[in-house]
C-alpha cells in the first residue's frame, strides 16, 4: 500500500506570518493634522489708511450732492441768457456758486453761514443726515472694526470739514472751530455706527457688558447697571415712536397745505433746474420740521419768526418767506378741542416704553430701586436727545423777524421727557404694585369683610332675629333678654360661638361649605338650652 498523500501547503512569501494573534489589536499609526493658522488682521498702517479713505470718500460724496445742483442751476441759467460769454466772469460766478453751496453744506455741520453781513445759523438737518449716512455707509463697506480705524476716520473727517471751511471762506474765523467740532461729531458717530454694523462687530448688549466691566475695574462700582441700560433702550424706543408720529403729523400738515405750497412754486416759476434746487432745499429742512412737530405734540410749540407761535392750543402767524415747505405749517384750524389732547400721544409713547421694559424684567425679582433705575433711563434718553435735536434745529434763518426760528430747546425737551416718563411710571409702578401682592391683599381683605358680613347675617337668621343682631329686646351684647334671664344665657352661649373677624380659617371653612350645617347646629343648641 502506498502512504496517504501529505497535505500540500500554499507557497508563502519570505517573512510572511502564517497566523495572526486574535488578541493583539491592530496597530494604529499616529497622524498629525496641521490646522491652518488664523488669518492675520490688517496691519496698523492698513487700519489707518482704510479709516482715512472711508471718511474722505464720504465727505466728497455728501459735498457733491449739495454743490453739483447749485453749479448745474447756474450753468443752465447762464445758458438761457442771450448774452456774450465772458470766461473770467463765468469763472467768478461758478466759484461763487460753489462757495455758497459749500457754505450750505457746512451749515448742515453747525457752521454759521455769513453773506453780506447776514448770518444764518439755522442748520438744515437734512444735510447733516446726508453726511451721517454717507459716513456710515462708507465705514460699513470699507473700514475695519478696530479702535485705531475709528479714530483715524473721525480725525480725517474733522480735518476735511475744516479744510472745506477754509476754502469756502463763507464762515468767520471763529467758526473754523465749529467746523472741526461738527466734523468730529458727525464723523465719529457715522464711523462708529458703520463699524458696529459690520459682520462680527459687537452688539449693543456686548458693548453694555464691556462698559460695565470697565467701570467695575476702574472704580469698583457698577456705574451703568443693567436696569439703567434697559431704561435707556426703552427711552430710545419712546423717542423713535415720537419721531415717527411727528413725521406722520408733518405729512398731514403738508397735505393740508399743499394748495399754499403750490401757489408759492407757481409764483416763483423756478423752472426745472430751479425745481431741483428747491427740492434739495425742502429735503434739507424736512428733519427740522419733524422736530418742530414733536415739540408741537408735547405742547411747547415752535416759532417761525419773532412774534409767531404754533402750538396745539393756539396759532399766531405772521409774514413768512416764500419757501414752499413753510406752506405746510399748521394754520389756525389746527388749534381746536381735539388738538389740545395732543400731549396724550407723547404719554402713550411712554406707556409703550414702560411695557417694553417690564416685559424684560423678572417680576418676582424686581425691587423698587430697579424700577427707579429704569425710569431714570426712560427720562434721560428722550430728554437728552430732544434737547440736542431742538438746539441744532433752531437758530437764525435770516435778518429781522427771521432771527428766531424753531422751538425752545429747554421747554420742549423738558415737556417731552416729563410726559414720556409719566406714561412709563403708570405702567412700571402699577405692574410692580400688582406683582408685589399689594392689590391682591387689598382684594382679599375686601373679600373677607364681605364674607364676615354674610356670616353675621346667617347667624342672625338662624336665631330668628334681625340679620344685624338688632332683634327686639336685644341688649348691647347681642343677647335676647328672655324670661328670668335663662333664655338670655342660652342664647348668649349660642352667640358666643359665632366666629369673629379674627377667625379667618373658620370663616374660610364656613364659606367653603360648612354654612349649611353650622346654622342648624347653633339653632339646636339654643333649643336645648330653652328646654333645660
Amino acid at each position: 500500500m502506498s502512504a496517504p498523500p501529505r497535505p500540500t501547503t500554499a507557497p508563502r512569501a519570505p517573512g510572511a506570518r502564517t497566523s495572526r494573534p486574535a488578541s493583539r489589536p491592530a496597530a494604529r499609526r499616529s497622524r498629525l493634522v496641521d490646522e491652518p493658522a488664523p488669518p492675520a488682521g490688517p496691519s496698523p498702517l492698513a487700519q489707518l489708511v482704510t479709516g482715512v479713505l472711508a471718511s474722505a470718500q464720504a465727505l466728497v460724496l455728501s459735498l457733491a450732492v449739495v454743490v453739483l445742483p447749485a453749479v448745474v442751476a447756474y450753468l443752465v441759467g447762464t445758458a438761457a441768457q442771450a448774452a456774450p460769454a465772458d470766461g473770467a466772469a463765468d469763472a467768478v460766478q461758478v466759484r461763487s456758486a460753489v462757495e455758497i453751496a459749500a457754505g450750505l453744506w457746512l451749515l448742515g455741520h453747525g457752521v454759521p453761514l455769513t453773506a453780506d453781513d447776514v448770518t444764518v445759523s439755522l442748520a438744515p438737518l437734512g444735510i447733516a443726515v446726508l453726511a451721517l449716512f454717507t459716513v456710515y455707509a462708507s465705514a460699513k463697506r470699507f473700514a475695519v472694526t478696530t479702535l485705531r480705524c475709528w479714530a483715524a476716520g473721525t480725525l480725517a473727517y474733522a480735518a476735511g470739514t475744516t479744510g472745506v471751511a477754509l476754502l469756502a471762506g463763507s464762515a468767520p474765523g471763529w467758526s473754523l472751530a465749529l467746523a472741526a467740532v461738527g466734523g468730529l461729531v458727525l464723523g465719529g458717530l457715522g464711523t462708529g455706527l458703520g463699524l458696529l454694523a459690520r459682520p462680527g462687530a459687537p452688539g449693543p448688549g456686548t458693548l453694555g457688558e464691556r462698559a460695565e466691566a470697565f467701570a467695575l475695574r476702574r472704580t469698583g462700582r457698577d456705574l451703568v447697571p443693567a436696569t439703567l441700560r434697559l431704561g435707556l433702550r426703552a427711552g430710545t424706543l419712546a423717542t423713535a415712536l415720537l419721531v415717527g408720529a411727528s413725521a406722520l403729523l408733518v405729512v398731514a400738515w403738508a397735505v393740508a397745505g399743499r394748495a399754499t405750497s403750490s401757489d408759492i412754486i407757481t409764483a416763483l416759476e423756478p423752472g426745472w433746474t430751479g425745481g431741483i434746487v428747491f427740492a434739495v432745499a425742502q429735503l434739507a429742512l424736512l428733519p427740522n420740521l419733524v422736530l418742530w412737530a414733536a415739540s408741537w405734540l408735547a405742547g411747547a410749540g415752535f416759532a417761525v419768526g419773532e412774534g409767531t407761535s404754533f402750538t396745539p392750543f393756539g396759532t399766531i402767524s405772521g409774514p413768512l418767506p416764500a419757501i414752499p415747505i413753510l406752506g405746510a405749517l399748521p394754520g389756525e384750524d389746527w388749534a381746536n378741542a381735539v388738538s389740545a389732547w395732543a400731549p396724550v400721544l407723547v404719554v402713550a409713547c411712554g406707556v409703550a416704553a414702560g411695557l417694553f421694559a417690564w416685559r424684560r424684567l423678572e417680576p418676582e425679582l424686581v425691587r423698587w430701586p430697579d424700577v427707579a433705575w429704569v425710569l431714570a433711563g426712560v427720562l434721560l434718553t428722550p430728554g437728552v436727545l430732544m434737547l440736542a435735536g431742538q438746539w441744532v434745529a433752531a437758530g437764525a434763518g435770516g435778518p429781522g423777524r427771521l432771527s428766531e426760528v424753531g422751538a425752545n430747546p429747554l421747554a420742549s425737551a423738558g415737556l417731552i421727557a416729563g410726559e414720556v416718563v409719566a406714561g412709563a411710571v403708570a405702567v412700571l409702578v402699577g405692574a410692580k404694585v400688582d406683582a408685589s401682592g399689594v392689590l391682591e391683599r387689598v382684594r382679599d381683605r375686601a373679600e373677607d369683610a364681605r364674607h364676615t358680613v354674610g356670616v353675621g347675617g346667617l347667624f342672625g337668621a338662624a336665631d330668628g332675629g334681625e340679620p344685624d343682631g338688632a332683634a327686639d329686646g336685644a341688649g348691647p351684647g347681642g343677647r335676647a333678654a328672655g324670661p328670668g334671664g335663662g333664655g338670655g344665657d342660652a342664647e348668649g352661649a349660642a352667640s358666643d360661638r359665632t366666629p369673629g373677624a379674627d377667625e379667618a380659617p373658620g370663616l374660610a371653612a364656613l364659606d367653603e361649605g360648612g354654612s349649611g350645617s353650622a346654622a342648624p347646629d347653633v339653632a339646636a343648641g339654643a333649643d336645648e338650652a330653652h328646654a333645660d
